[in-house]
């Protein structure tokens, strides 16, 4: 079966610099594509040029007739008078049939989690922004989702729910992300965009375990050639040294092939070239252990008990990582330890002279300043651990070049800004770190090197984070923040997500009708017939069964034990199509009864 879309040969550059140059890959139907690569690579850009946004340099972009194709970009921005509502159904209208448009609205809108669709969407928290552009997306039933950092401004829970979306979903998918769980849980195919490799780009089949495994054999074996090829070269070059006469042709076809490797080799060092991030936060000398203690701390905002009976102590040393949903007080507490807030209730202390360097998730910048001023505010250079640097070489620390130094910061990508403020924080030697989503717009490589540098710090640390990789790596504790009041601590994130789990059980026994409720729930009934109130009863198990149904046949389908079998892999097709309309028929079906219901 041909691809959804082929790529061939694309190239796309701004200004003088390539981003990337001649790449050439498929979409196929089922492929869940993680797409990553160091920032500034052209991930972004590719999407765009994929979903028709951006028109490439050079190459083309193929597509199966009438193919449908939804793009969530990075950032969400919606009319500032639109509700959930009225956006899902504006983009029903470009792709559902009429009679089906209120149907998938409602499905669409009740899988994402939404209860107030007549909320204004530019009063929703980031998370549910994004919520809302997935949700703007899927509801056009797309043949191919493109995602571009779908994880950013997600809360853990939101994250987890995007996860189960994409593993069940129908259609093709290609990601951009830099969350290697959420990479591990979703990909079945990774694609790393990089000039190192000859191609451009390195494409692996399965999760991203499975990718790294593959690239340490690639980048290995490009080693050996790179050795066996200076070798050569070093031969070669003292041949050429020794003025060889080009009479014959033997001579004039080794001094061709000398040329050859000569030039295949400065391609190879020229690829192979790559620069890293250099992080180091400074711990101050202080000698005390106890540096910030909460006692029975409660805050309340709007009316609203955020959490409540908080007892902790900060030492040096501890490294926190703070979780919970969004709007459950995370950000809010780091405002309360720095002081910026009062609490409700309980009590703060704080050691004397205590310094704290805050992370602010919002990128706090002014726009107009240049790099050079934002990186070296008072002169060419600054003092960092004892030592006068040079702005160029400080930047050049934080992967910019020379040529930046006089561009605005609001020029930079997301990335590229959080570098320019932890470079600014490495300046502050500090008792306590309080970091706020450092990890958005961050590549893989960039995490991993401030991952280290977390990890050899020696004050304290709290850390609120979406990143579970680096919430399992970093922090010794895990502080958990329920949403209703409730703050619990945790050895790591597994214990959290288990005692969320039991909660949520809890609950729904709780919730359970009382017979004057079920009363009640039969009354609204009888709206419905007979027929129609045994079908409603059985529902929800009947979709269960048939989400079942439809993973095992997608996971049918997936296996590679047919790929080359056509008969096979056309009745695997089949089949999952009929399972997803079965999936999709019910949950219709349930949006028609459950408004007969609440008529």
């Amino acid at each position: 079966m041909p691809p959804i879309i082929n790529v061939q040969g694309l190239s796309k550059s701004f200004g003088a610099v390539p981003l990337f140059e001649n790449i050439s890959f498929t979409v196929s139907e089922g492929s869940r594509i993680g797409l990553i690569g160091p920032n500034g690579s052209g991930k972004s850009t590719l999407l765009g040029i994929l979903s028709g946004h951006i028109e490439p340099d050079a190459g083309e972009v193929a597509t199966r007739k009438y193919i449908r194709m939804s793009h969530v970009a990075q950032e969400s921005q919606f009319p500032a008078d639109a509700t959930v509502r009225s956006i899902v159904v504006a983009a029903a209208q470009a792709g559902v049939p009429e009679g089906e448009q209120a149907g998938v609205v409602l499905e669409t809108l009740g899988r994402a989690g939404f209860q107030n669709f007549d909320a204004l969407a530019a009063s929703l928290s980031g998370g549910w922004k994004k919520r809302l552009a997935i949700a703007e997306a899927l509801v056009q039933q797309p043949d191919v989702l493109l995602l571009d950092e779908p994880t950013n401004h997600l809360d853990l829970e939101g994250i987890e729910w995007l996860e189960e979306l994409l593993q069940a979903a129908s259609f093709a998918c290609v990601v951009i992300s830099h969350d290697r769980y959420f990479l591990e849980n979703v990909a079945n195919e990774t694609v790393e965009l990089n000039r190192a490799y000859p191609d451009g780009l390195l494409r692996v089949p399965g999760n991203y375990s499975s990718f790294l495994e593959k690239k340490e054999e690639f980048l290995h074996a490009q080693a050996r050639r790179q050795d066996a090829l200076e070798n050569r070269v070093h031969i070669e070059l003292e041949w050429l040294r020794r003025g060889p006469k080009a009479r014959t042709t033997k001579a004039k076809s080794r001094i061709d092939k000398a040329n050859q490797l000569i030039s295949e080799l400065a391609d190879l060092n020229s690829r192979t070239r790559t620069a890293t991030a250099k992080i180091d936060f400074s711990a101050t000398d202080r000698k005390t252990k106890r540096l910030i203690e909460l006692d029975s701390v409660a805050c309340e905002l709007g009316g609203r008990t955020l959490f409540s009976n908080l007892n902790f102590t900060i030492t040096a040393g501890k490294r926190i990582g703070l979780v919970g949903p969004n709007g459950s007080g995370k950000t809010t507490l780091l405002r309360i330890l720095r002081g910026e807030l009062p609490v409700s209730g309980g009590t703060i202390r704080r050691a004397d002279f205590l310094r704290i360097v805050y992370f602010d998730q919002n990128r706090v910048l002014d726009p107009d300043v240049t790099l050079k001023r934002a990186l070296a505010p008072e002169s060419d250079s600054i003092i960092y651990q004892d030592r006068v640097i040079h702005v160029a070489s400080w930047a050049a620390r934080f992967l910019f070049s020379s040529e930046q130094l006089n561009q605005p910061v609001g020029r930079l990508s997301g990335g590229e800004r959080a570098r320019v403020l932890i470079a600014q924080l490495m300046l502050q030697p500090a008792d306590v770190l309080l970091l706020d989503e450092p990890t958005n717009d961050l590549d893989i490589p960039t995490l991993e090197i401030l991952e280290e540098s977390l990890l050899e710090y020696t004050g304290a640390l709290v850390l609120v984070t979406h990143d579970r990789y680096m919430l399992d790596r970093i922090s010794n504790v895990v502080l958990g923040l329920d949403g209703q009041g409730g703050a619990e601590a945790f050895a790591d994130y597994s214990q959290w997500e288990a005692w969320k789990d039991e909660r949520q059980r809890d609950e729904k026994v709780k919730s359970k009708p009382a017979p004057a409720a079920r009363s009640q729930e039969a009354a609204s009934r009888k709206k419905l017939s007979y027929i129609e109130a045994r079908e409603y009863s059985t529902i929800e198990e009947r979709i269960a069964q048939a989400e079942q149904v439809l993973r095992e046949k997608r996971t049918a389908f997936e296996d590679p034990a047919i790929a080359s079998d056509a008969s096979r892999l056309i009745n695997a097709q089949v089949e999952l199509e009929q399972a997803q309309k079965a999936v999709d028929d019910l949950y219709a079906r349930w949006t028609e009864l459950e408004a007969k219901t609440s008529s």
